[in-house]
């Protein structure tokens, strides 16, 4: 054992959970969720991550890294027109279509088929609206936001990891002294409450297929493939399984899904945590802690960041988002014969359309399916 097996693990956790806790407030708020909604959905998925995380790493000897969906989040909180209730019904449906997959190749090899580029082209399409709500935030309160965009900015040229979480720490030390925090709400333990799900067709096709689709393809791939190359062979389909069933355990009390994690893992599979590969899988277990500690004080930090500036709320969940979009805009782009194919599906789902009460993610991935399949016809003739 090295303390840099617990500091690896410790700053992952940060990095996973202070970066994009944000974007839980953002996605909450979307679907109309009330404090203790969110809260509980704080508190459950980090239970979720405590136990999925806990579990595979001391089953399998591997550091198994898992984190909630980023990217889903983002899907979330920009898909209209859902309640709670019918998000919740609708992370049922993916977790049990995520544990369906770990128990069925065919399913993950069909779902693999889906071109990169539209699946990049749906993600890039879903973070556009939170970079721009990122640059709108500057007119509503220079003095607040643009300070905070120089120190993101700048802290990224050293520690691209921490960046987000200075603009965070900063900005809520900042609110505090120039007083724009009238109350500072009281340490209390978390506590899950129970929403009951509603199933509609509309949050079937329209919130849980593309959860389904941007979780596959642009966190579980990534989370096994950043894995494979620190050395380690990932038992996938038993982490589909066990994410899954966290997940479906979970949603009930307003979690979205679980999932491999990226960044995190990279933190926790190098050389840095432990220069012997066997001895790495010990990141596992107090990553696992971090998360227990995070799921018990979860209402803190949802009651913290509801008397916060909201423009802080905004701002850091847009740059927080940034890395990805950047990927996903490249990814998309990369194949020059996918490329209008791409580019439609991205401005669909920009577009933010509802056709029938489905939301835009999914007209998209039609749209770029569509366009994709002509061009391929074309290229054969």
């Amino acid at each position: 054992m090295r303390f840099s097996v617990i500091a690896s693990a410790v700053v992952a956790a940060f990095v996973g959970f202070g970066g994009t806790l944000a974007l839980i407030i953002a996605a909450a708020q979307a679907l109309g969720a009330t404090q203790d909604q969110t809260a509980s959905w704080v508190t459950a998925v980090c239970l979720a991550m405590f136990f999925a995380t806990g579990y595979l790493s001391w089953r399998y000897r591997m550091p198994i890294i898992t984190a909630w969906s980023t990217p889903g989040m983002a899907l979330i909180g920009s898909s209209a027109g859902f309640s709670m209730p019918e998000a919740v019904g609708a992370f049922i449906l993916t977790a049990i279509a995520i544990i369906i997959t770990g128990l069925a190749k065919p399913i993950s090899a069909l779902v693999s088929r889906i071109p990169a580029s539209i699946a990049s082209g749906m993600l890039a399409g879903v973070l556009f609206a939170f970079l721009t709500g990122a640059a709108r935030t500057i007119p509503v309160d220079p003095l607040f936001v643009l300070p905070l965009i120089v120190l993101f900015f700048v802290i990224r040229l050293f520690n691209p990891a921490m960046a987000v979480l200075a603009v965070l720490f900063g900005g809520i030390l900042y609110a505090f002294l120039a007083g724009r925090v009238e109350t500072v709400p009281a340490v209390e333990v978390s506590t899950l409450t129970l929403i009951m799900p509603v199933f509609t067709l509309q949050a079937a096709i329209g919130l849980a297929l593309p959860l389904y689709l941007v979780t596959m393809a642009s966190q579980n791939l990534p989370g096994f493939a950043v894995m494979r190359a620190a050395g380690y062979e990932p038992p996938t389909a038993a982490a589909l399984q066990v994410t899954g069933l966290a997940s479906l355990l979970s949603a009930p009390f307003g979690a979205h899904t679980s999932n491999m994690a990226a960044i995190s893992a990279a933190i926790c599979t190098g050389p840095d945590a432990h220069p012997d590969p066997d001895k790495r899988w010990l990141t596992g277990p107090f990553y696992a802690l971090s998360y227990l500690v995070f799921a018990l004080f979860g209402a803190s930090f949802v009651a913290l960041f509801a008397v916060l500036p909201p423009p802080l709320i905004v701002l850091v969940a847009g740059l927080a988002l940034i890395g990805a979009a950047v990927n996903a805009m490249t990814l998309a782009l990369k194949k020059e014969d996918e490329r209008l194919a791409a580019m439609v599906t991205f401005a669909v789902t920009a577009s933010g359309i509802s056709i029938a009460g489905i939301g835009a993610a999914f007209w998209a991935l039609i749209a770029g399916m569509a366009v994709f399949l002509l061009d391929q016809i074309k290229n054969r003739a």
